[in-house]
């Protein structure tokens, strides 16, 4: 008796004959499957040839094998252009009511279409949130606004940056000293809660924002004369904005902890110690009243100052203290 395979199977009516060594047909060893009935596909079977060959009539043939038939798809087309473009049809103008407008309409279909998760983002209402400005908008004839925000280490940038760091922030020295020189509180009538300060060059508005203050000290710089007193410059402008270093003067705002100095009346009188700066001070401060309560007293360059605590009522409101500004000649 010789081995038969399975793929050499016949199937003649009914009957199961196998093709043996020798060529002859005869019936099957006992044990193997039975027949498939006519017109039954093997289950084991994974390759189609009428996909293939192009003389092949199947309606899922490929596109190799010649133009479809109208409305037949291809076996292996996955993206479906009508969950990606939204069209509005009589049926989501019904579903949307004779009242809605047709950008409405626009909107519920896309809703209708959408995950649940992105449905969030259609509420109505949800696109106006924020502000609502245009850099570069001009609300009247040669009027120009732009919007600016400034961080707590004295980084300015365009209010609508989306990565704000080093690298995108203002760096020209001559703006931003012409920048900060300009600043005022923001009394225009517009964008005055958003915006509470604003720079104006000629007709040219530039609104400001800011994480704390609009005035941020960066760096100490020496004195103009020898035994003058220090200066510190503020929104890494260099010597080009500084104001005379006043110790005594130094605060520790009792609700976040941050140290501020005065600052130009025009910027709100107090003006954000940097980060940086302040932990480099922070062995000169002692505590009298213990290390729970504010600083009492500075040493500095051999002096020990009693700090003043005036900028205190300052920094959640009331009037500013007046600082000259000392910019640089030339």
């Amino acid at each position: 008796m010789g081995i038969y395979r399975a793929d050499e199977c016949l199937s003649i009516g009914a009957i199961s004959v196998y093709r043996g060594p020798t060529g002859s047909l005869g019936p099957g060893p006992p044990g193997l499957p039975a027949p498939l009935p006519p017109g039954a596909a093997s289950p084991r079977r994974r390759f189609r040839p009428e996909w293939r060959h192009p003389g092949a009539a199947s309606a899922r043939s490929r596109v190799t094998s010649g133009p479809l038939p109208p409305g037949v798809a291809s076996p292996r087309r996955r993206f479906r252009p009508e969950r990606h473009h939204f069209r509005v049809g009589p049926s989501a103008a019904v579903a949307a009511g004779p009242a809605v407008a047709p950008r409405a309409a626009v909107a519920v279909t896309v809703a209708m279409r959408l995950p649940p998760r992105l449905r969030l983002q259609l509420r109505p209402g949800a696109a106006a949130a924020g502000p609502g400005y245009r850099q570069g908008q001009s609300p009247g004839p040669r009027i120009r606004e732009y919007f600016y925000y400034i961080d707590h280490q004295g980084q300015l940038f365009l209010d609508d940056t989306k990565v704000k760091n080093f690298i995108t922030c203002f760096k020209d020295v001559r703006f931003l000293a012409f920048f900060f020189k300009q600043l005022q509180p923001n009394r225009s009538g517009r964008y005055e809660t958003q915006f509470p300060f604003v720079s104006l060059c000629g007709r040219e508005r530039n609104f400001l924002r800011c994480d704390d203050r609009p005035v941020v000290f960066t760096e100490i710089l020496p004195g103009t004369d020898t035994g003058t007193e220090r200066l510190l410059s503020y929104c890494g402008a260099g010597d080009r904005l500084t104001v005379p270093f006043q110790p005594q003067n130094l605060a520790v705002s009792p609700r976040n902890g941050r140290l501020y100095h005065p600052a130009p009346a025009r910027a709100g009188g107090v003006g954000l110690v940097r980060s940086a700066l302040a932990l480099e001070w922070d062995p000169c401060f002692e505590y009298e009243l213990g290390p729970a309560q504010p600083p009492t007293h500075f040493k500095w360059e051999g002096r020990r100052y009693r700090l003043t605590g005036e900028l205190l009522p300052l920094l959640h409101g009331g009037e500013s203290a007046d600082v000259t500004i000392t910019p640089c000649q030339g």
